[in-house]
């Protein structure tokens, strides 16, 4: 439909109320569990009970223990940051030589290697999980049973967390900077090789500056991806639980509203950290280009 021609009044009622209704949807989960971080009772639902800061700050006389006084979910919290950190730099390192490999490069088994990278993406992450689980356990029990050495990497902890998750990221990391090498102006490199500029310069000066956006993005992405997983990681985790297995586990114990509070404390820190993205973004802009 074009925009400028007239709508019909039941047209345009009904595209407001499906826009409210998918806003509701959207955000109403979210502000329940903004507000009941604040609400004054043993458990995160209704009814209100009054406010306050015990699941935040703690309170020792009600026996509250707050998310700035709980070592063990801020601890998860810090493993989660981690984890996403190694995750994301393997993944766009790797995403970034993926999409050089595929796009600047022809070789045997091209397309078939191209289709074999999408298949992390359409696996469950449970399904994910238990076969890296599997193949890493049986590889440490055969070194220990052939050389009697204990490979502990191998076995369920964070370096197979960090491998599980890397496996799917370091597709979709490929991806987003592929679209983006696809569109790069090659000329632009071989005027600067023929003007006496080197390979490496080249990449430097030209090539990654343009890559920039695609590369922040797929890094934005990566963590953020990594920080939320639960399926992969469930299957992995050893004694160092992340937050999402950390808040698994608490719920069943018996939830209460510090997981509110953690959940809020999260989408202020998404919301800062997408804006931030957003603004800088704004002000990057696509690098600037030689006139000809």
């Amino acid at each position: 439909m074009i925009a400028s021609l007239p709508r019909s009044v039941w047209l345009r009622t009904a595209t407001g109320a499906y826009v409210a209704a998918f806003l509701i949807f959207l955000f109403l989960p979210l502000a329940v569990v903004a507000v009941f971080a604040f609400n004054d009772a043993p458990y995160p639902a209704p009814p209100w009970r009054g406010f306050t800061l015990d699941w935040f700050t703690g309170n020792a006389a009600s026996g509250r223990v707050g998310l700035f006084h709980d070592a063990a979910l801020l601890g998860s919290i810090w493993t989660s940051v981690v984890v996403a950190s190694w995750v994301t730099a393997l993944s766009v390192a790797v995403g970034t030589a993926n999409a050089f490999l595929m796009e600047r490069y022809r070789f045997l088994g091209k397309e078939a290697l191209s289709v074999l990278m999408l298949a992390p993406l359409v696996i469950p992450g449970v399904i994910l999980g238990i076969s890296i689980l599997s193949l890493s356990s049986r590889i440490a029990d055969l070194l220990l049973a052939l050389f009697d050495v204990d490979v502990d990497f191998l076995r369920p902890g964070l370096p197979l967390v960090v491998l599980g998750q890397f496996s799917y990221i370091a597709t979709i990391s490929t991806l987003m900077i592929s679209a983006r090498l696809q569109r790069f102006d090659r000329t632009l490199e071989e005027a600067a090789l023929n003007l006496g500029a080197s390979h490496a310069a080249v990449l430097r000066t030209i090539t990654f500056p343009y890559l920039r956006p695609a590369l922040i993005g797929s890094a934005a992405i990566s963590f953020l991806m990594s920080f939320e997983n639960f399926n992969t990681t469930l299957m992995l985790v050893g004694a160092d639980p992340p937050l999402t297995v950390m808040m698994y586990g608490r719920m069943r114990e018996g939830a209460t509203p510090v997981l509110d509070a953690v959940s809020l404390f999260l989408m202020l820190a998404s919301a800062l950290f997408a804006l931030t993205l957003m603004r800088g973004r704004s002000r990057g802009g696509e690098p600037p280009r030689p006139a000809p």
